[in-house]
């Protein structure tokens, strides 16, 4: 169970706003991560502190492994949506970098050989409240 506080859309959009400005470089920028990657060598990951959470811990039911792509982005595009209620974001959580402040989404992805840390930048512009049912 996470003792990380439960981000709805209002204060993830507030948070993500409140950081948006940052554009001093740091050991973060170093590699892009406007689109979900693998956590780089090149960010370690103590440079990051988990803020809050987008799993709905509260919600009685599994989160869905649908992805919300309404005008043709990927899970891999750096422009598609941010929508918490969908894969992967309902996994996440929202990490702020201890060094410049910007802020990342992380989640671990995992297959039958393999576990990957990724992660991806938080862009306001981006998160979109999109209600479950608009599979």
């Amino acid at each position: 169970m996470s003792d990380l506080t439960y981000l709805d859309h209002a204060a993830l959009l507030a948070l993500a706003q409140s950081v948006g400005h940052i554009s001093t470089a740091c050991q973060c920028t170093k590699t892009p991560l406007d689109g979900w990657a693998s956590l780089p060598n090149s960010l370690p990951d103590h440079q990051l502190e988990a803020m809050g959470t987008l799993m709905a811990l509260h919600d009685s039911q599994e989160p869905t492994f649908s992805e919300y792509h309404p005008d043709g982005t990927s899970y891999w595009t750096v422009d598609a949506p941010i929508a918490p209620r969908y894969f992967p974001y309902n996994r996440a959580n929202v990490c702020r970098c201890r060094e410049c402040g910007r802020l990342y989404l992380r989640y671990q992805e995992g297959g039958g050989y393999f576990i990957d840390q990724r992660i991806r930048r938080l862009n306001p512009a981006l998160i979109v409240d999109a209600p479950a049912d608009s599979v």
